[in-house]
């Protein structure tokens, strides 16, 4: 039997994996959605994202996100040959972005795999969460076999965000949409949330016009709402909260 693995995007899921599905867990603990992701290589890339995460978010030291995160990273590329990976992400930005920074570092491995990817059956903003222990196997039953082209296109998504690269990443979206459509959804997402011609950008306008229509100091309520409103985006209530200071710092 093929050693299996499970690279899941989050400690959440894992607190709920089921036992009878076998394999070695890995957790993606980043959001590498939200700030600085540049690096000519893995190590600059690391750096930037303990200095920006212990910056911006302040609940951890740079030291942790190496203990805790980079060595999660280690797992992955570590991986043996003729392995069977798992990709457990979802639809939103925010899993994807960490799905396809993964299937980057899969590719730069050079070596075989079978790969396949396990998600929800429908968007929503529970993602994962929204289901039973006891129905994530039949997700996983249901799981996505990965060409190996696919997995070429999807890490090539990685290069195309970091760098910025809007057209190519769309092209590359657009290549995989008749199999992978809500790869082109999130990409649309991405696109849609960068500042132009006045706008602010589609997160931050529909959480001003939801503290407007809320008339509300109270983040809870508008979370809440921004969560249900923008599934798509996938964020937690820490990327929200950034959001929400900088509109209230704003005004």
């Amino acid at each position: 039997m093929n050693n299996q693995y499970h690279i899941l995007n989050g400690d959440a899921l894992k607190q709920q994996f089921p036992n009878e599905i076998y394999g070695e867990q890995i957790v993606a603990r980043e959001c590498l959605v939200d700030g600085d992701v540049k690096g000519e290589s893995l190590e600059e890339l690391f750096q930037n994202r303990a200095q920006f995460l212990s910056t911006a978010y302040g609940d951890g030291s740079i030291e942790e996100y190496y203990q805790k995160t980079v060595t999660e990273f280690e797992k992955i590329q570590a991986i043996p040959e003729n392995a069977v990976i798992n990709l457990w992400f979802e639809d939103d930005l925010f899993c994807q972005v960490n799905c396809w920074f993964v299937a980057h570092l899969i590719g730069q491995s050079n070596k075989n795999y079978t790969l396949y990817l396990v998600r929800p059956e429908q968007h929503n903003q529970y993602g994962f969460g929204g289901y039973a222990e006891s129905e994530l196997p039949g997700l996983y039953e249901n799981r996505l076999p990965l060409s190996a082209s696919d997995v070429d296109k999807i890490a090539s998504l990685w290069k195309f965000y970091q760098e910025e690269d809007l057209e190519n990443l769309t092209a590359v979206a657009q290549m995989l949409a008749s199999k992978y459509p809500f790869i082109l959804r999130a990409v649309e997402a991405h696109i849609d949330r960068i500042p132009a011609n006045g706008n602010m950008g589609r997160p931050v306008q529909s959480l001003m016009e939801i503290m407007e229509r809320l008339d509300t100091d109270n983040f809870g309520p508008v979370f809440a709402e921004f969560n249900k409103r923008e599934s798509i985006y996938g964020f937690g209530d820490l990327q929200v909260k950034r959001l929400y200071d900088a509109i209230k710092n704003r005004a």
